[in-house]
């Protein structure tokens, strides 16, 4: 059996990510990317699959319209989506691929995803994170 952990962490250095601190045990990654403005992502090898997760922004505002916002914007991620985490209020980056056949490639379209949606949409982030209520 491949080990996926080192596979992964060989594919995201070859791919300039800094690997901030690696639990082979838990088999979890925490990465960045400064130029791709991708800082703290956890990436987890939880066989069979991998899971990226990115804290984006805390919600100051939690009505409908706010999700609703999140939702049709999500249309718009390439790979991953908007998620939420237990309290509703966090709002997180979130990708799963399967370990097994993962590539180098379908890694970095899944990071390039998140760097995308960063640097396209971070004014909207912003106003999700600190205005009242939000208009698509």
């Amino acid at each position: 059996m491949d080990n996926h952990f080192e596979k992964v962490k060989n594919y995201l250095l070859d791919l300039d990510y800094n690997i901030i601190h690696a639990n082979e045990e838990d088999g979890v990654l925490w990465v960045e990317n400064e130029e791709a403005g991708i800082y703290n992502l956890v990436i987890g090898c939880a066989d069979p699959i991998l899971i990226m997760e990115q804290f984006l922004f805390e919600l100051s505002d939690t009505s409908a319209e706010v999700y609703k916002n999140l939702l049709i914007k999500n249309r718009d991620i390439i790979h991953g989506a908007f998620v939420l985490d237990e309290t509703g209020k966090r709002v997180i980056f979130r990708d799963t691929l399967q370990l097994e056949n993962l590539d180098q490639n379908e890694l970095e379209g899944s990071l390039n995803s998140l760097a995308l949606l960063l640097s396209e949409y971070m004014e909207e982030l912003i106003k999700f994170s600190t205005e009242n209520t939000v208009k698509a």
